[in-house]
């Protein structure tokens, strides 16, 4: 990276700043995830190797800034895992000889918020709100599910899941008065409103399911493409164009597609069976 930013070096990497990159940063977050989604090993290597090269690419330009290093980073992030788990390494980041205490994974969650608070009190910094630290450019799905995951941490959560889904009715009803109101910029604003406030506990039912809601509407995206895509390359096969035929034969022929794909889950399964 050194050699490319130098003089003599690669004029496009040369003329590249902390902001110009920061869409090539967010494009190789994606494909990283793509790849996880897919299970697809090699290519999980492959962008991994990608993801790395935007972290050295940019702390490169801060080095040539006198800012810090990717050393430093790497080095700042090592010590940070120590401080934050004292139940497994001594300040000297030697594993503990003795077995961790028994903890859960809310209790390190806990922990891991307290220590960062204390932390920031010690360097005279004022103290961040509980969720101040979630970025506002997250996808607003993903941003929801991590927004209610910090405010559980202190107990501002719902009890069991049938909580979040008599909400998500409440919701529902709320959206069908929106749609009563009289039309006009003020009606749509209602409804925005009240839309956002589903998908929101939508996203804080899929928590409490255990389920990443942004995986999950990424995962029902592609099946819904995928079946679709279909439906179109079968309409050719058979003469036609979907746009040709009627909403009750489009129906008629998505049916058969997810047919088909429950019998392949079925031959799959039984061919996974001991």
């Amino acid at each position: 990276m050194r050699a490319l930013r130098a003089p003599g070096g690669c004029p496009w990497d040369r003329e590249q700043t902390l902001q110009s990159l920061r869409p090539y940063v967010l494009e190789e977050t994606y494909e990283l995830l793509d790849a996880l989604d897919q299970g697809d090993l090699p290519a999980l290597r492959e962008e991994l190797g990608d993801y790395l090269y935007e972290a050295v690419f940019l702390a490169q330009i801060a080095e040539e800034a006198g800012h810090f290093s990717i050393a430093d980073a790497v080095n700042g992030i090592a010590q940070k895992l120590v401080r934050r788990h004292p139940h497994v390494f001594t300040p000297d980041g030697i594993p503990l000889a003795e077995a961790p205490e028994a903890m859960t994974s809310g209790d390190v969650v806990k922990k891991w918020e307290d220590l960062k608070a204390a932390e920031r009190g010690a360097a005279g910094n004022s103290p961040k709100t509980i969720l101040s630290g979630v970025p506002r450019s997250m996808p607003a799905l993903l941003r929801a599910y991590e927004m209610t995951a910090r405010a559980a941490t202190v107990g501002f959560d719902w009890t069991t899941p049938d909580d979040v889904v008599a909400k998500i009715h409440e919701e529902l009803g709320e959206i069908a008065e929106a749609r009563g109101a009289a039309a006009g910029p003020a009606a749509t604003d209602a409804l925005e409103d009240e839309l956002g406030d589903l998908l929101f506990a939508c996203a804080n039912y899929a928590r409490k399911l255990g389920v990443e809601p942004e995986a999950a509407l990424r995962r029902a995206a592609d099946k819904f493409q995928g079946r679709f895509t279909r439906m179109e390359t079968r309409a050719i096969a058979d003469g036609t164009r979907l746009a040709d035929l009627t909403l009750d034969q489009q129906n008629a022929l998505w049916d058969a597609i997810k047919r088909d794909d429950a019998e392949a889950a079925g031959r799959a399964i039984r061919t996974e069976a001991p």
